[in-house]
Formats: C-alpha cells, sequence, structure tokens
C-alpha cells in the first residue's frame, strides 16, 4: 500500500469565479472534494507543494488526507485543470475514498536488474511502452510502484502483463490481451564514416573535368 501523504487546506467560504480568482492571486489552488454520499467540500491548496506533490511519481495513484481546520478526508487526486498560457495549475479535484472503495489508478513502473538483462549488455536498448499501468484494486491495496525485472533478458525480448506478478487484489484494467510493457531493442548501427566516404568521392567527381572541359583543354595543348 502506498503511503499516505497529508495535505494541508483550507476551506473556501463560497464558490465563484471571483473566489477562485482571488485564491490563486494569493498563490493557492482552488479545488474541490467530493464522493462517499457526502456534500461536495470546497478548499484551496498551496500551489507550490501541489506543484511539488505533481512532480513526483505516481500522483494519480497516492492516497492524501486532505486536512482542513483539523479533520481529514481521505482522497485521491482525480483532475488537475491548467491554465491554457501558464500551464500553472487551476483547479484540483480530489475524490474521497474509504479502504473497501475499488478504485482505478495508474501506477508507475520500475525496472529493476537493467546490469543483469544480456540485451542491454551487448548494447541493446530498452524501450518502454507504458511508463505506467492502469490497475484496479481497493484503496487500500494501491501498490506504489511495479516492478519489472529485466534479469536475462535478451534483445528481441519483449515484457508483457503476464510476466508481471501483480499483488493480491490488483488486476490490469485491460483484460482482453496480453499487452506489452517495454522490449529490448537491437542496438542502433551508425554508418558515419560509411557516409563521409561516400561525400568524399561525390566531391571528388564534382572537381573532376567533363567530357568537353578535358577535349577543350587536349586541343588548346
Amino acid at each position: 500500500m502506498s503511503d499516505v501523504v497529508v495535505l494541508a487546506a483550507e476551506a473556501r467560504d463560497r464558490a465563484g469565479k471571483g473566489s477562485a480568482r482571488s485564491a490563486r492571486r494569493e498563490g493557492r489552488v482552488p479545488g474541490v472534494v467530493y464522493g462517499s454520499k457526502k456534500s461536495p467540500s470546497i478548499i484551496t491548496v498551496e500551489r507550490k507543494e501541489l506543484f511539488r506533490l505533481m512532480r513526483q511519481p505516481g500522483f494519480y495513484a497516492t492516497l492524501f488526507d486532505i486536512e482542513v481546520n483539523g479533520k481529514k478526508d481521505r482522497v485521491l487526486a482525480r483532475d488537475v485543470q491548467f491554465d491554457p498560457v501558464s500551464d500553472v495549475p487551476v483547479h484540483v479535484d480530489f475524490l474521497r475514498v474509504s479502504a473497501a472503495t475499488a478504485v482505478t489508478v495508474a501506477v508507475p513502473v520500475v525496472f529493476i536488474n537493467e546490469e543483469e538483462c544480456d540485451g542491454l549488455i551487448s548494447g541493446g536498448v530498452l524501450n518502454v511502452v507504458r511508463h505506467e499501468l492502469e490497475l484496479s484494486c481497493r484503496a487500500d491495496a494501491i501498490p506504489p510502484q511495479i516492478e519489472i525485472d529485466l534479469k536475462g533478458l535478451a534483445v528481441g525480448d519483449g515484457v508483457h502483463i503476464s510476466m508481471v506478478t501483480l499483488p493480491d487484489g490488483v488486476e490490469p484494467t485491460i483484460t482482453d490481451r496480453d499487452f506489452t510493457i517495454a522490449t529490448i531493442a537491437a542496438p542502433v548501427v551508425h554508418v558515419e564514416e560509411e557516409e563521409g566516404e561516400e561525400e568524399d568521392v561525390a566531391a571528388a567527381g564534382d572537381d573532376a573535368p567533363t567530357e568537353g572541359q578535358a577535349e577543350t583543354a587536349d586541343s588548346e595543348e
């Protein structure tokens, strides 16, 4: 289970664009906490703190305790809206959850044992198809990350979801195919030297006299 992160928030007195603009001028992001058959709560959170949390892997799979005036709501971040010009967050939505709430979350993938991967040792390249896996589970069983073991994989091998052991109670949302997570691609062969030689040959051909020029030179002699 992921660690629960406490996020301090302030209650907003009223909803509306005016209140939201005022909060943004003060360096805060307006938001709403909803779900669990309770009335929505309108809040604001500190912009810098929200930025910091969003830069960490698995933001949308992290459980938060939103704390307002000493009271806490356990939530998941569901949506963040951004300003189209400045790209700063302007609104955030949180969903209340309980331990038994069934949720769908995007969990980050972490690759291990790269130094024991035969394909990478021989010069192959790790081609990551999915940096996150969309999983279904209870809110109290969200894994912080999914580890993918690369030990022994050769060039041309792929990692599919059927090769990954997920925690109990955690399932992929895609169930109709054995989808690819990553592959070990063949190394890229550079041919810069050969291309340089071809350019030298072409340049020499440009400098050589044409047939007409050669005949004129012979007649002048």
